[in-house]
């Protein structure tokens, strides 16, 4: 049993189901994540989870209390909106105050909370001004100091970033990371910004379809996807997806690929050393773009590294990054190369290969087999 438990809960809506069961048990402290694009359930499950909408089965507890008929005001949670949801009318001191004020919290303890975390999120400049006057970055500290004040048992965020520009989203990434760390809350943050979990997750959930795909922790999912929708949806640029089929030489297993001159390249493949009985059988070969390098970029701590020359077709220049596309089983590929690589289009160029961090999907059922 964990601080949140989320126990085979379901939604529907008449006959319209868009949360299958789902069952996961939030650590306290712990920063959960659930990611996933538009319509695959997160928002939803918060949404339950925040008593803003019903639960159709299961079992919602906090703490082991059972929530699933509490009000939202009973909950003990503090929600941070997409849309900060600050009244306009009002100082950013104001608004930080007006949920204390409605719960009847005497004036000096609510003025030491407000320059408690004011101070927290560096905005204690910024007290007497209105919502107008702040930027978006302004107004979502402001919103996430409101939530502090409520001492809640789990705080919800909903999409908080999404309406910030790129270089504000880094930066508030930073600023919620810092304050996981300082406080240790229990957080349960929905995006479908893959990079947002990554980076901000102690565990990822990985969600699609009213199902979650994948659990587990960040290097997990990407390392490790369980199926082909995860490893397609996690890593930017997205793992290659690569047909391709197993072969057993001399019992040790291959994978075989065809690149776009029909040349068949054969790569050593460690992951699927269980698979010998499958000689011959077609898969996804799914490898990251950092896996797929030039030769001097490849780890020096792989023991399957296979370098093989192959024609390049695309240059792509990323700053710290070159990205180079290349044909593989019919199929577009991309390895992220060094900086200044001297790979040119329409050459071939060497690539190398890290078989250790490949892995293979059945074609048909998209879940991983090694």
């Amino acid at each position: 049993m964990g601080f949140l438990d989320i126990d085979n809960v379901t939604k529907s809506y008449g006959a319209v189901k868009v949360l299958n069961e789902t069952e996961i048990s939030v650590e306290k402290g712990e920063f959960l994540v659930l990611v996933g694009p538009s319509g695959c359930g997160k928002s939803t499950l918060l949404n339950m989870i925040a008593g803003l909408e019903s639960v159709t089965s299961g079992e919602l507890r906090i703490n082991g209390r059972r929530i699933n008929e509490a009000r939202p005001a009973d909950r003990n949670i503090a929600m941070v909106f997409q849309s900060y949801a600050l009244y306009p009318n009002m100082t950013v001191r104001g608004n930080i105050s007006f949920g204390m004020e409605m719960h009847g919290i005497p004036k000096p303890e609510r003025e030491k909370k407000i320059a408690a975390v004011a101070e927290l999120l560096q905005i204690t400049q910024l007290l007497d001004r209105k919502p107008g006057q702040l930027s978006g970055g302004q107004r979502q500290r402001v919103a996430m100091g409101r939530a502090l004040t409520r001492d809640p048992d789990v705080f919800l965020f909903d999409e908080p970033l999404s309406n910030l520009d790129a270089k504000l989203r880094v930066d508030m990434r930073t600023e919620i990371k810092k304050l996981h760390a300082k406080l240790g809350t229990t957080i349960v943050y929905v995006t479908h910004d893959q990079i947002e979990a990554l980076t901000l997750s102690t565990r990822i959930a990985v969600m699609f379809g009213g199902d979650v795909q994948q659990l587990g922790t960040p290097q997990e999912i990407y390392d490790n996807p369980a199926n082909m929708f995860v490893a397609g949806f996690m890593g930017s640029p997205a793992m290659n997806l690569v047909p391709a089929r197993l072969r057993n030489i001399g019992g040790v297993m291959s994978a075989e690929v065809t690149l776009a001159t029909g040349t068949a390249i054969t790569l050593p493949f460690p992951k699927a050393s269980h698979l010998t009985q499958d000689d011959g059988r077609e898969i996804i070969l799914g490898i990251r773009p950092e896996a797929l390098t030039d030769p001097e970029g490849a780890s020096r701590d792989s023991q399957a590294i296979h370098q093989v020359d192959i024609p390049v077709d695309v240059i792509e220049p990323a700053g710290s990054d070159t990205f180079v596309t290349v044909s593989l089983g019919g199929k577009d590929a991309i390895g992220r190369f060094r900086a200044h690589t001297s790979a040119r289009s329409g050459q071939p160029f060497p690539f190398a290969f890290d078989m250790e961090k490949a892995v293979a999907f059945d074609p048909v059922t998209e879940a991983r087999l090694a």
